[in-house]
């Protein structure tokens, strides 16, 4: 049975932290922290609560003084950055977020939060500093997105993602995502891919609320070089998924009528859960063309409704006059974050974002 997630935060590494901290801060209760960090809740708390319960716990036995606490974690990681993963990087930014926020502690917050985003992203920490410090919090984080160090840059555009998956929400960007544009025409061309990865997808989640303006940015953004040539075409992602025909013609899949499928087949029509079905169609292109392939599934959901799940098949470019033959497995097993129903399902082909065949499948139990 694999970890949790959860699990990375135990006995042995939080004794781990308690002894390292005790090697740069004489004072330090370790045993108390342990019991105190550990104690009846904790088997019942999932990543993040158990995360900030050792925070909360790190300001109980550091230093009361916000200023003499940063500097023993500074001492931590300059005598045990070897044994510092992402998970307790995580923490210490999380300690900036609950104890650094007041006015007077702005710069020494700031730089703290630049130095541990390095060990473990402090894209969590920075959101309720800008909630509540919007403008002085946006231009920090322009600043980031110059900075030289690639781990700052990416949580210059991490942090201000909308919808961080698993971070407080930021409802106001969700509504207006103009403020953060700044951040992100800065990143568009960053030799990291790491950055890069972070831009997209933060692209990605204003296209969801806001796939006007992405589209815009697309073309404008679309041509200058292949840095931001990638970064568009992560980004527009859910876009191209849902056959946005703007975006669909920024990447040349705008000519659907130039294609023709034929011999769409299953090789089976009814199928208990857990087994595969195979798949099979030709496509055959009138002129030269690039071609997008996807296919959807129409699940049926425990209430006998049903849920679409879009899936990419391939992009390719044809010659005028030439065909080509695909053959494909779709699973029905089971999976952590996908139960399967009995029902009649319903398997179509998509060609550049146009629906061109449906075939049903009935699955049983």
């Amino acid at each position: 049975m694999s970890e949790l997630l959860k699990d990375m935060y135990n006995h042995k590494s939080l004794s781990q932290l308690a002894a390292n901290i005790k090697t740069v801060y004489n004072l330090f209760k370790a045993e108390e922290f342990l019991k105190s960090t550990m104690d009846e809740s904790w088997v019942n708390l999932e990543l993040k609560a158990r995360g900030r319960q050792i925070c909360l716990n790190l300001g109980k036995y550091l230093p009361a003084n916000y200023p003499d606490a940063l500097k023993v974690i500074d001492d931590v990681l300059a005598s045990h950055n070897d044994w510092v993963n992402g998970f307790f990087g995580v923490i210490f930014a999380d300690f900036v977020e609950v104890y650094g926020q007041a006015e007077e502690n702005w710069d020494i917050s700031m730089a703290a939060l630049a130095r541990y985003t390095q060990y473990g992203s402090a894209e969590f920490a920075v959101r309720p500093f800008i909630i509540n410090y919007e403008e002085r919090m946006l231009a920090q984080m322009l600043a980031w997105a110059r900075h030289e160090n690639e781990h700052i840059r990416r949580l210059a555009s991490e942090g201000c993602r909308p919808a961080l998956p698993w971070g407080q929400a930021l409802t106001k960007y969700k509504k207006d995502p103009a403020p953060i544009l700044p951040i992100l025409e800065q990143l568009k061309a960053d030799p990291s891919l790491y950055v890069r990865k972070s831009v997209a997808n933060n692209l990605n989640d204003i296209s969801k609320t806001h796939p006007a303006l992405v589209a815009k940015l697309a073309k404008e953004w679309y041509g200058d070089n292949e840095r931001t040539n990638w970064i568009v075409k992560h980004g527009c992602r859910t876009l191209l998924k849902k056959g946005n025909s703007e975006v669909l013609a920024i990447f040349g899949f705008n000519n659907a009528l130039a294609i023709t499928t034929g011999g769409f087949t299953l090789d089976k029509t009814s199928l208990t859960i857990g087994e595969d079905v195979n798949f099979s169609f030709t496509i055959l292109s009138q002129e030269a063309a690039k071609v997008r392939l996807e296919y959807t599934v129409d699940y049926v959901k425990a209430n006998g409704k049903t849920s679409r799940k879009i899936f990419q098949i391939s992009e390719v470019t044809l010659k005028a006059g030439e065909d080509k033959l695909y053959s494909k497995n779709h699973s029905f097993a089971n999976l952590s974050t996908r139960k399967h129903y009995p029902g009649v399902h319903t398997l179509t082909l998509i060609v550049n974002g146009v629906e061109r065949v449906s075939l049903d499948i009935e699955l049983i139990e």
